[in-house]
């Protein structure tokens, strides 16, 4: 049986399923990521040349250009009614492959996400330097999205983001939102970058960081009485810091820190993890600056950070460790994934052992339901 060379019922069957990804690559069938699981679509593996024929027609002349003069490529596609998706195409074995996210039409709430309404006061800042992070797949595009739409609706301004590709489409409420993509609206995120302060924004988001130069340009944001946001690949906030100094020379390291220490408002890490209901939610850190933690950012006394977030409850911040023991303590998660995901087990199983505090009932060994290892369903064949 042949399988199907055209890229939309694919894009319908994660949409439908709500899955997060899908998976192209000569010689295995697609793959699609249903809750954190990869499931074959179908049994038929994907032959020579078929995953170009899937892309190629989303593609203009220009990206097609573009791309087999770079040999990868980022762009964003929509299919009416199921939303956005974001499309990753590079060369492997001299094969074409793609990984396609699904990015939901509608901007997410605090709600939905459950996040820590505490963040809902951080969007709101006049200035400053926030930073989203957390590994890939790890929800921080669908957070920034609740935050930016928190701000969008409760605060006047103007709005400016710089995305590669743009995930979420925006609409305007009390701030007016320009979006401006990579490739599409402007040539390079250097570009956008150095255009964007005669654009008057008073909210920058620069879609990632990955370079100095970018983290540059964030920081002047910042420093000059904007609010700028931006994500980073970091397991936790004192991991994102730390990578942030590998952006730089030594030489450069003590002005960093003073800049760091003085625009910095929040991080915010993220972690996606398995629910007793077999639905991922995040774990979520918070580090906010504070006088304290200003002078240990301005000593570069990161190693300090995590004791002193565990201590800073009052002010909203707080470890992963600390998030994950109060998703278990709520009984969203099992005590086994709690552990599976933390920084510190010893400290976490101290913590869950001794804190003399009542577990909500059914959380406390809880499994949530998942198929063993090669169980997996594979999805019906399109």
């Amino acid at each position: 049986m042949s399988i199907t060379l055209q890229l939309d019922p694919y894009l319908r069957l994660l949409a439908e399923r709500g899955g997060s990804d899908l998976f192209f690559t000569v010689g295995a069938p697609p793959q699609a990521k249903i809750e954190g699981d990869m499931r074959p679509v179908g049994q038929n593996p994907i032959p020579a040349g078929g995953v170009a024929k899937l892309i190629y027609p989303v593609l203009t002349p220009e990206q097609i250009h573009q791309f087999e003069q770079d040999l990868e490529l980022n762009l964003a596609t929509s299919l009416e009614g199921y939303g956005r998706f974001r499309i990753n195409v590079f060369m492997q074995r001299g094969e074409v492959s793609s990984v396609i996210r699904h990015i939901k039409d509608k901007i997410p709430s605090f709600d939905d996400l459950r996040l820590p309404a505490h963040l809902k006061e951080i969007i709101l800042e006049k200035n400053g330097l926030i930073l989203i992070v957390g590994a890939t797949g790890s929800g921080k595009s669908s957070s920034l999205a609740a935050m930016l739409g928190h701000r969008i609706q409760n605060v006047s301004g103007h709005v400016l983001t710089i995305e590669d590709p743009v995930e979420f489409t925006f609409k305007h409420g009390r701030s007016i939102i320009n979006q401006r993509e990579v490739g599409v609206d402007t040539h390079s995120y250097t570009n956008a970058l150095k255009e964007a302060m005669r654009e008057a924004p008073d909210v920058i988001l620069i879609g990632e960081t990955r370079d100095k130069e970018t983290m540059n340009h964030a920081i002047a944001f910042a420093d000059t009485g904007h609010l700028c946001l931006t994500t980073l690949h970091a397991t936790n906030s004192h991991q994102a810091l730390d990578r942030i100094l590998r952006f730089f020379p030594p030489d450069a390291r003590d002005q960093l820190l003073m800049d760091l220490s003085l625009t910095l408002k929040a991080i915010i890490a993220q972690r996606l993890v398995m629910g007793v209901d077999g639905k991922r939610l995040p774990a979520v850190e918070v580090l906010i600056n504070s006088p304290y933690i200003s002078d240990l950012i301005r000593r570069g006394r990161v190693d300090d950070l995590p004791e002193v977030m565990s201590k800073g409850g009052l002010s909203g911040m707080q470890t992963f460790d600390q998030a994950l023991f109060e998703l278990y303590q709520q009984g969203q998660i099992s005590k086994d994934e709690a552990l599976k995901q933390c920084d510190s087990r010893r400290d976490l199983e101290w913590r869950m052992n001794f804190s003399g505090e009542e577990i909500l009932p059914g959380a406390h060994n809880m499994e949530a339901p998942t198929e063993a290892p090669g169980e997996l369903t594979p999805l019906p064949p399109i």
